[in-house]
């Protein structure tokens, strides 16, 4: 064995870390596959789950309320908290241990997911990467100090990893509630060198820091009627599953920061200024964003740093999570927004560095965030939405970390405001999916940013009618479901074990539901469909079962080949047109055959030797002597006789009325061959191009498949006649290969790019400055 010597350069940027069939029921035939229903895939109907996809008559779920005291020591960066959790069975269940989620235990040097991944050297190695290579200690995860009763008796309590059973004195009976309490302390981990979705970013020029505190305080893990204890351990991607409740935190930090967090404040008046609270006071009735605190105010507050405190008390109902943010360097902008008769209160939070683009497009982003998803799903029920700038992209209830700043003269790139946009409208979107329609996503990564990627679609083509949307529209998954088989997973695959994460569980269900919408249900059909699956799981916990037996309980279309095909498959969509025949109906008429024949004979009686010889000026012994000419040499074979006539008017004399409305319609018959070489079952969408100039688009459905899944031949009747014919003209289902998709075959160039891939922080986009540019 021969050892190499590879040098390699330590880069100290930011590393990203990629994250993001069933048994046939009649195998070895062309049918009876991919039609089948998924009555034998799907979990089983019962009294919490009905067939239809609505809760059933007896759906229950937990309740967890907590009551919250924390500290952020920006001496020491640490978290220090203490709370109160009442939890309540609604199960028919009787309980023995309650499951809480330690989120941060996930950066402990011991925690399986920092050694499970495989790992290579490369040219060029961050230190995070060889860090995990090295294995070095830490002292990053949650201490726990204290676990009691509310009458201080100690409770017996195990960590394993990211969670913590608790051993309960006494079976909690269905229906009963148990109340303890909980003291901790974490060290804040450093988000640009550690990773994660919370934690700290330092700014060295003015020695400050921006908090973003998430997955911050043991919480209860989801008991649900479908899977009992979630407990599945946190590994940095599957995200959450959580349990709605009521909150009240007391969040104490220096007196100079400002605080944005899930819910409402409840003492605006003691934690900001006079000038502040009148600021405040009239964004709650204003159009338009105001300032509550300034640009000004934030660069004051970033000279001098105070060292005294502030609590600022937070109430949130019936929510499944609670995040802050927290910092000196925070700009606060504010407006209220009319969404179908409430009045929530649109608000962003961001450092100067992104003040030229959060100032002029965030929150006018959330607002136009929730009017378009209340309009597919349910009206926004909370009081607040806030997108904060963090150089991040993550999601929480009523708050939402997101990317997008300035170069340091103000001015961004188009890529830059438009990966803005899309990812406040994406986390801002987060709201509905999956912190009110409240899916698992340590289990179904999809259900949540699947959907709301889809939803995100919409909101970002109403924004802007040419918005460059990155996911969505079907021609952009092709490149994914065009990989080879062994690369890619179906999207009914846990969140932990999907490759390509991003085209997986965003990308290829949004094109799905894009689809559905678009080609194959309807927009009218769709949409009804879709809000009905938001109205009936609001604030409950679905499963994927629920949402397939919703879309086609609520649009009486049968969707189970596109869920078998699209979401538990990895087969991609590649029909061809293989051949044309064309037809022609004999018309009997002695002056249309005749003179279609005239043709066909002088077509067939072209030979090159003739057309030469005649150039060359042959004299030919027929015309040098025309005794040789006969009636033969004059005769012409098609003229049309009276006798001609007569009969084809005794032939059409015959003819009943149905069969003259078919004759006079002079119809055009072409068969067409279909293959599907790709294996996934779509609609037929052919756009036809006749003779006149005029096209005509047709869509014949999927159910064309059902009978032989591989091949299939359809004959069509046009009035007119055909030029070209070609597939998915608007490119609408997928299709990975165009190039068989015309007739006939058109060829046009592909384009392609060099390029160098490069981590970017999640949500970002890249592109040129012309704007710094003109400036120049």
């Amino acid at each position: 064995m021969k050892y190499k010597l590879i040098p390699f350069l330590l880069s100290f940027g930011f590393c990203g870390v990629a994250f993001g069939q069933f048994q046939q029921n009649n195998p070895g035939v062309s049918h009876g596959n991919k039609f089948e229903q998924l009555e034998t895939i799907l979990r089983d109907p019962n009294m919490y789950r009905s067939a239809s996809g609505a809760p059933g008559p007896k759906y229950w779920q937990q309740k967890a309320d907590y009551v919250i005291n924390v500290e952020l020591d920006e001496k020491n960066q640490r978290i220090i908290g203490s709370e109160t959790i009442t939890y309540t069975n609604n199960s028919p269940d009787p309980l023995t241990y309650l499951w809480l989620q330690l989120d941060e235990n996930e950066h402990k040097a011991s925690s399986d997911n920092q050694s499970f991944d495989g790992s290579k050297m490369a040219g060029r190695m961050t230190v995070k990467q060889l860090n995990g290579i090295i294995g070095s200690e830490n002292d990053y995860g949650v201490n726990i100090l204290k676990v009691v009763e509310t009458n201080g008796n100690a409770l017996k309590y195990t960590i394993n990893q990211t969670m913590m059973r608790i051993e309960l004195p006494k079976t909690l009976a269905p229906g009963g509630k148990f109340v303890f309490k909980i003291d901790w302390n974490y060290k804040i981990t450093d988000r640009s060198t550690v990773g994660g979705r919370g934690g700290s970013e330092y700014f060295k020029d003015d020695d400050n820091y921006l908090y973003t505190i998430t997955q911050w305080f043991p919480r209860m893990a989801v008991y649900s009627d479908f899977q009992g204890w979630q407990n599945k351990q946190f590994t940095g991607r599957g995200e959450f599953a959580l349990t709605f409740g009521d909150y009240r935190v007391n969040i104490t930090v220096p007196a100079d920061h400002i605080i944005g967090a899930t819910g409402e404040c409840q003492n605006y008046s003691s934690v900001l200024t006079a000038t502040q609270l009148n600021r405040w006071k009239q964004a709650q009735s204003a159009a338009e964003p105001i300032e509550v605190v300034t640009l000004a105010d934030a660069k004051e507050s970033m000279k001098v740093k105070s060292s005294s405190k502030k609590t600022w008390i937070y109430q949130a109902n019936n929510v499944r999570d609670f995040a802050f943010v927290s910092s000196r360097r925070l700009v606060w902008d504010a407006m209220k927004v009319n969404v179908e008769g409430k009045e929530p209160m649109a608000m962003s939070y961001y450092c100067p560095e992104a003040y030229s683009l959060y100032r002029k497009y965030s929150t006018k982003v959330i607002a136009n965030t929730l009017k378009v998803y209340s309009k597919h799903t349910i009206p926004y029920p909370y009081p607040v939405a806030i997108s904060v700038e963090a150089s991040n992209g993550m999601e929480y209830p009523m708050i939402s970390f997101n990317y997008g700043r300035t170069e340091a003269d103000g001015t961004y790139s188009e890529a830059t405001k438009y990966g803005m946009i899309g990812v406040i409208t994406h986390e801002v979107g987060h709201n509905f999916f999956p912190m009110i329609v409240n899916s698992d996503e340590r289990q179904w990564t999809w259900m949540d940013e699947g959907l709301n990627t889809f939803c995100q679609y919409l909101a970002e083509q109403e924004f802007d009618n040419n918005y460059p949307s990155r996911r969505g529209p079907a021609h952009l998954i092709v490149d994914y479901m065009k990989m080879p088989k062994e690369q890619l997973e179906p999207i009914m695959t846990n969140s932990e074990n999907i490759a390509n994460f991003g085209p997986n569980a965003y990308g290829k269900p949004a094109t799905g539901l894009n689809i559905l919408r678009e080609t194959i249900m309807g927009r009218e059909l769709f949409d009804y469909a879709f809000k009905e699956y938001a109205k009936r799981w609001a604030f409950k916990h679905p499963t994927p079962a629920d949402f397939f037996r919703t879309m086609e309980d609520a649009s009486a279309v049968d969707l189970d080949w596109f869920w078998r095909g699209w979401f538990y498959g990895t087969d991609a969509v590649d029909i061809s047109i293989d051949n044309i025949s064309y037809y022609r109906m004999d018309t009997k008429n002695p002056e249309v055959e005749n003179e279609l024949s005239r043709k066909a004979y002088d077509d067939n009686a072209y030979v090159i030797s003739r057309e030469r010889n005649r150039k060359e000026g042959i004299k030919f012994a027929n015309e040098t002597d025309p005794s040789l000419n006969d009636f033969y040499n004059k005769w012409d074979r098609f003229a049309v006789s009276q006798a001609d006539k007569d009969a084809f008017n005794k032939y059409y004399a015959g003819l009943n009325a149905a069969e003259k409305k078919i004759y006079d319609s002079k119809v055009n018959f072409y068969e067409i061959d279909f293959s599907n070489k790709g294996g996934l079952p779509m609609p037929i969408i052919l756009e036809w191009t006749f003779t006149d100039g005029t096209k005509e688009v047709e869509k014949v459905p999927a159910y064309i498949w059902r009978k032989d899944e591989n091949k299939v031949t359809k004959v069509f009747a046009k009035s007119k006649q055909m030029v070209s014919v070609k597939l998915d003209p608007y490119l609408e289902t997928a299709d990975i290969d165009t190039s068989n998709n015309s007739f006939p075959r058109s060829y046009e160039p592909t384009k392609f790019e060099i390029f160098k891939q490069r981590e970017v922080i999640r949500g970002s986009s890249t592109g040129g400055n012309p704007m710094q540019e003109a400036q120049k």
